[in-house]
């Protein structure tokens, strides 16, 4: 890579991880939620149902079915989940969301959304927001097409 491509490249990686941290520890002192668990809750709280195949749930979160597992199963302690067969494909496993897992998400949101807000949207031009999101529109299309 050359210096411009390598400065993208750093800037990306090193602000992803602290914002990514800085969210994270927000949660965890205001809600105590971490932020993986946040995500978790936020996608199955976008599907009909509140559920989702432990498959697709992990596509969408980037990790592997067995790390997905583990924090499912830390979320079904806390009693913010629950898992069941999957009664279209006896294989599959569905996790649900449960009431306390909805509660504690419309609890956590506005910390969520404040932090998103503080740490990255608001220190964007609109111009600059539009340019993100074409861009890692094009990244994710390009990822998802391509995964095997």
């Amino acid at each position: 890579m050359d210096d411009a491509e390598m400065a993208a490249w750093r800037s990306y990686i090193v602000a992803t991880l602290l914002l990514r941290q800085r969210l994270h520890r927000e949660l965890t002192d205001c809600h105590d939620v971490s932020l993986t668990d946040y995500e978790v809750l936020v996608c199955l709280q976008s599907q009909p149902g509140y559920r989702m195949r432990m498959s697709e749930l992990a596509m969408y979160m980037g990790v592997s079915k067995s790390k997905l597992s583990h924090q499912v199963a830390k979320l079904e302690s806390a009693g913010l989940v629950r898992r069941a067969r999957d009664p279209e494909d006896k294989r599959g496993v569905i996790t649900e969301a449960t009431d306390e897992g909805l509660a504690l998400l419309e609890k956590a949101a506005p910390t969520h959304v404040e932090g998103v807000r503080e740490h990255l949207i608001d220190l964007l031009t609109p111009e600059e927001q539009a340019t993100i999101a074409v861009a890692f529109e094009r990244v994710q299309a390009h990822l998802l097409a391509t995964e095997g």
